[in-house]
């Protein structure tokens, strides 16, 4: 069989640079690659892969990881990803810079403007294993070798086109999980040359024999078929058969006679009957040399097929390592952008790792006790108020999960704030409170970070990195092994103490419980010191109020306390960092109705064993403590509320400033253009009168040169009168005094700097003597000196006098109204400024569709804002009848009660612009 032109076509494969192998955790799940991987890549934490494996599984079952992981698998594409997420093996960073590597991918894919397509790409891991155990692929599993090739850097395409913009550096964490991949394109194109994958067919150029073993094949059946077909109709004609009839039994061709017509084709050779046996299925004697050609044929064709997939299957478990390589790496692409899909389902923020925490020394004080301070820092630097945890606003995701299922379901978030100087945390406080969550929630925040993921925190989120976390958490008695719940918890502190190291984290819940309180209390003391030595950061919970006093003498211990509500006995989920906790116990007791004769009894026993003096001191100092923050969260709330208010007019206000600088411009234009058009039309007429002139000059003798020149005169003294004194009558004013009057709201004025253009006072002048003038669709304010009053305003001076007062109060009112508080101490009205959103002009209406458009206007002015309603002037009965109408629709949208309507009247003048 001759191949050689499929190794001289399609043997020449692409190469890519290829860098140094780079260690990646993900790569633990592929087994080809698992000793070529080790072997030139060792662990780079030994520490971290030192922990015990049951150990590891319980902390990570402890802390709900799987849960989490699966979360994540939702986001996946491929097979192998989803797999990976779904078992709880998302891989996590051996150190932190692989953590930080694996930080960049998920930010990058967060910014991606699409999802990267991932289809068609298979899990080849049983087809490579299939490979190379000597058993040929078939068609169509060649086929999806070549697709998920093809794929694969159609992924990689994908990447360099968003690439292209300008955005290759904000990209290229994920470019460079695919650098120096080899996409096997030799391998996908000899698929290709060889099958028809839609088909799932081999090809005739797949090889030369296979072309010249399916060309003679073809020719000898054609050569079968024609003979046949004669034979058939040869017999047909005798009446052998109804119907010519050429078939195929036991993979030979053969005809249909009749059983009682046999003896039509003597020496045929019966193949097949058919049910009645009324029909014999015989193959005739001449066509018994080409149909042993075609069996022959047609197994030199499958032997060569076989032989062909025999190659292509050579070819890929020879490349099986490489394929291995980017299945690995697509893997690792395709968590990437899960984790960055999964971030923003979260609205999640990126952690950043805090820096190494700072060492500290013995020192031995009174009596002996040793005590520690930190070594080469003082209380001032910036390294002493840095927290080394400082994770605001974070919630437990897989309560988030909870809450998209049930709408009524709260998280409240939580604040977790550690100081570089604390390696332990002691928190306390009530049953059901959220101890054990708060704990949890840090520990997944860990593993989250290590593994590349976003947290579902506010404005930040600052913890160390650690290598490993170690919890205790849950009842470990177990009867199969002998375990109480106290030998349980120590077996498992044992462990703990065996493995941690100073860069681990210890999560330990309700330290020393299940044995003598005061015993449980000298061990867990003994523990915690020894913890504070050891690990990066160890958090406990516990209802022993003796552990929070370790804080004042060793300033490695911090305590925290779980908030507790004691108005509505249930706990509020937030943490006081600083703070010792109370477990409520009694009070819990009461909210889950525990009899109340035994609760009398317990606080009697709680009185005697309680000094009064440090009660009532605890009790008036949470008090004032409680107090004081909801002072605080009221003052803040308020500064919410005013400053979003003032944005909102400031946005109003610039927009309006905007719209007024493009309505003057075009203004300008049509004066211009209008300016301009009077000009040529004053120039046209000028010509006519001296072209007409000219005319009659040529016509004229020389006595009529006087009369023609005094018509010319006069006839250009009538063009300039006719541009310049249009509407004169207009301009005329009162002598003098009129300066004296002070025009009022509804007066006609003509606009000196304009023209003498008419406008109308909109708004009544103020203290400075300016005023608010409208012109067409444009107001101005202008002062009482640019102006010019028309005689005819002056009737409306006694009307416009009262108008004028009204505004002053109006605008005192509303002054009065913007800064004044009421009774409960809030702002009544929002900031007094008037724009045209919190503006409503009735001017022109009638009294219904007045009324129709102010009651649309209230009802859209919210609780605390400022309503100007602009009406005209009238002295009729029209004007007392739209007043009625307008207030009775106010007193209606106030909800103001009978005898109320003079305070409903004294707001509507409050909001009103007459």
């Amino acid at each position: 069989m001759d191949v050689s032109h499929l190794h001289n076509a399609f043997y020449n494969t692409i190469t890519f640079p290829v860098k140094t192998p780079v260690f990646h955790s993900f790569s633990l799940c592929n087994p080809l690659l698992l000793k070529t991987i080790r072997a030139s890549n060792p662990p780079l934490n030994p520490n971290a892969t030192g922990v015990p494996v049951d150990l590891q599984s319980e902390t990570l079952r402890a802390l709900e990881w799987k849960s989490v992981c699966l979360q994540l698998s939702a986001f996946t594409s491929t097979t192998m990803a989803m797999n990976l997420s779904i078992n709880g093996n998302v891989p996590s960073g051996q150190n932190q810079e692989e953590s930080e590597k694996l930080l960049d991918q998920t930010s990058a894919s967060v910014e991606l403007p699409n999802p990267l397509d991932f289809s068609n790409i298979q899990d080849l891991t049983e087809i490579l294993n299939t490979s190379i155990s000597g058993k040929l692929c078939t068609i169509q599993e060649l086929c999806t070798v070549s697709q998920t090739l093809r794929s694969a850097k159609r992924v990689l395409n994908q990447l360099m086109e968003i690439s292209s913009d300008g955005s290759l550096k904000r990209y290229s964490p994920l470019l460079d999980i695919l650098h120096g991949t080899d996409f096997l394109p030799g391998i996908e194109g000899k698929i290709g040359f060889c099958l028809e994958c839609n088909l799932s067919v081999i090809l005739d150029r797949a090889s030369t024999n296979l072309e010249k073993i399916r060309f003679a094949r073809k020719k000898n059946m054609e050569n079968l078929e024609n003979l046949l077909k004669q034979i058939s109709i040869r017999v047909s004609q005798a009446g052998g058969i109804d119907t010519p009839l050429v078939t195929r039994r036991r993979a030979r061709m053969c005809v249909g006679i009749r059983a009682t017509h046999r003896s039509l084709l003597p020496g045929a050779i019966i193949l097949d009957t058919s049910g009645s046996g009324a029909t014999y299925f015989v193959e005739p004697k001449e066509a018994i040399e080409l149909n042993n050609m075609e069996v022959s044929l047609s197994g030199s064709e499958k032997a060569e097929e076989l032989s062909i997939l025999g190659i292509l299957t050579s070819e890929i478990a020879a490349a099986k390592s490489r394929i291995g390589i980017l299945m690995d790496r697509i893997m690792e692409l395709d968590l990437a952008s899960a984790r960055g899909s999964y971030a923003r389902s979260l609205n999640g923020v990126r952690p950043i790792f805090s820096r190494n925490l700072p060492k500290f020394i013995r020192v031995h004080g009174n009596e002996g006790i040793e005590t520690f301070k930190k070594q080469n820092l003082t209380a001032n630097t910036p390294e002493e108020r840095d927290l080394a945890v400082d994770i605001e606003g974070i919630r437990h995701p897989l309560l988030l999960k909870s809450k998209d299922n049930n709408e009524e379901f709260e998280v409240v978030p939580v604040d977790i704030k550690v100081k570089k100087r604390t390696r332990v945390v002691v928190i306390s406080g009530p049953n059901t409170g959220g101890k054990t969550a708060t704990m949890k929630t840090l520990g997944l925040a860990s593993l989250m970070s290590k593994a590349g993921m976003f947290l579902p925190a506010k404005n930040r989120a600052k913890l160390p990195w650690f290598d490993c976390v170690l919890a205790d958490i849950g009842d470990h008695q177990s009867l199969e092994h002998n375990l109480s719940t106290f030998s349980g918890h120590i077996s498992r502190l044992c462990k703990i103490l065996e493995v941690a190291s100073n860069e681990s984290l210890v999560l330990i819940d309700e330290i020393g419980n299940g044995t003598d309180p005061s015993e449980g209390v000298v061990l867990s003391t003994s523990i915690l010191q020894h913890l504070a030595g050891l690990t990066n950061l160890t958090v406990v919970t516990t209802h022993f109020e003796d552990l929070s006093i370790l804080k004042d003498g060793d300033i490695r211990f911090e305590n925290a306390a779980m908030e507790f509500d004691l108005k509505t006995l249930q706990p509020t989920y937030r943490i006081m960092w600083g703070s010792k906790g109370n477990s409520n116990a009694l009070s819990i007791a009461k909210s889950l109705g525990l009899d109340q004769a035994v609760l009398d009894r317990a606080h009697a026993w709680v009185e005697k064993l309680m000094p009064e003096k440090q009660r009532k001191r605890k009790g008036l100092l949470y008090q004032s403590l409680m107090e004081q923050r909801e002072r605080l969260e009221a003052q803040a709330r308020k500064a919410t509320f005013l400053s979003l208010q003032i944005k909102k007019l400031y946005h109003e206000i610039l927009q309006e400033a905007e719209d007024l600088d493009k309505r003057e411009a075009s203004l300008k234009s049509m004066e211009v253009k209008k300016v301009q058009n009077e000009i040529k039309m004053a120039a046209l007429e000028m010509d006519g009168i001296i072209m007409e002139v000219e005319k009659k000059l040529s016509n004229s003798s020389l006595d009529r040169f006087n009369s023609l020149h005094r018509e010319s005169e006069a006839a250009i003294a009538s063009v300039v009168e006719k541009h310049c004194a249009r509407d004169k009558s207009l301009l005329e004013t009162e002598p003098d005094h009129s300066n004296s009057y002070i025009p009022q709201i509804g007066d006609h004025v003509r606009i000196k700097g304009l023209g003498e253009k008419l406008a109308v006072v909109v708004e009544a002048p103020l203290d400075d003597g300016s005023m608010l003038i409208q012109y067409g669709k444009m107001r101005m304010r202008v002062k009482r000196d640019d102006i010019k009053v028309i005689s005819g305003s002056k009737q409306n001076a006694k009307a416009a006098s009262a108008s004028g007062l009204r505004s002053q109060v109006i605008r005192k009112n509303m002054k009065e109204s913007s800064t004044k508080p009421d009774k409960d101490g809030e702002v009544p009205f929002g900031p007094a400024v008037r724009t045209s959103k919190n503006t409503v002009d009735l001017r022109g209406l009638r009294v219904e569709e007045a009324s129709h458009h102010l009651n649309i206007a209230l009802s859209t002015t919210s609780s605390y804002g400022v309503l100007f309603i602009v009406h005209g002037i009238g002295t009729g009965p029209l004007i007392w009848e739209y007043d009625r109408a307008v207030l009775g629709g106010l007193n209606t949208l106030l909800n103001c009660p009978a005898g109320s309507e003079s305070r409903s009247i004294q707001r509507y003048l409050d909001m009103s612009i007459f």
